[in-house]
């Protein structure tokens, strides 16, 4: 599972990597770029997924907009295992107040559904790709806080670490050196899961129109825009954006299954597995 997965991933990062040069090159079209008289033209020759009501390319939109949903999820999950897996180790090695106050904190942002939350945030932040990072950041912290936190306070309790606490060693030294290698295993798993759920938070967020600006190629954004020509029988606009998000978040989950098999030991290839 985690070589499919990371062969679509890959096929994803090329994608999002070579779509701007081959427009540079004027090889494809620009993503924004409508034919002189809009018209929903099927997919030909011409247009390989056809035009959405714009007169746009819907491969090329689809094709960058790989290239968006990449860079938002990246910076989104980034951001929240850097925030998540540091306050999950302090809190899980202080305890005390700071451990029940930060615990009341992350378990209240945790219990909210996902996508009201992220819907919420991304209301007030407004459009935009650092805004939908925030929106989704936020969402994802309290996982990494949650995992981390139970794992430090496991590990806190071992003879190496009472061995140098004993020796005079301090708390930073003791997290970092220490306590950071053992408790990091789990994350690489949870950032591949993080990283598909985040695919289909932000294309709910598009298809909602809280994600991207219109002129920002986005799946959710674009199967917004289809929803009324689909019943007109112009089904290529929505049918090439979900098919890209469902592919991307299928190769993302299949990662993560695959490094959690990994991690815990377990032999993907067994039948009894």
């Amino acid at each position: 599972m985690a070589r499919w997965g990371l062969v679509i991933v890959a096929v994803y990062l090329m994608v999002a990597l070579l779509t701007p040069v081959l427009v540079s090159l004027g090889w494809l079209p620009d993503a924004n770029a409508g034919l002189a008289n809009p018209i929903y033209d099927s997919p030909s020759w011409s247009h390989w997924c056809g035009t959405d009501r714009l007169g746009r390319d819907v491969c090329v939109r689809t094709m960058a907009a790989s290239g968006v949903a990449l860079q938002v999820v990246l910076l989104a999950v980034g951001l929240a295992l850097l925030l998540g897996v540091p306050l999950g180790m302090v809190s899980g090695y202080l305890g005390g107040g700071v451990d029940r106050v930060l615990v009341l904190l992350m378990d209240t942002l945790y219990t909210l559904p996902v996508l009201l939350l992220s819907v919420v945030l991304a209301f007030l932040l407004g459009k935009g790709i650092p805004n939908a990072a925030a929106a989704l950041c936020v969402v994802y912290v309290p996982q990494y806080f949650r995992v981390v936190r139970n794992q430090t306070a496991q590990v806190k309790s071992e003879l190496f670490v009472e061995a140098a606490r004993s020796l005079g060693a301090g708390p930073f030294w003791i997290l970092r050196r220490y306590l950071l290698r053992n408790v990091i295993t789990s994350v690489p798993v949870l950032l591949t899961l993080n990283a598909a759920d985040a695919v289909l938070v932000l294309g709910g967020l598009g298809f909602l129109g809280l994600g991207l600006p219109e002129t920002v190629p986005e799946w959710g954004g674009d199967l917004n825009l289809a929803l009324a020509a689909v019943p007109t029988g112009v089904w290529w606009t929505a049918l090439y954006p979900g098919l890209a998000m469902f592919i991307l978040v299928l190769g993302l989950s299949f990662l993560g299954e695959g490094l959690e098999a990994w991690v815990s030991g377990a032999n993907p290839r067994s039948s009894s597995n």
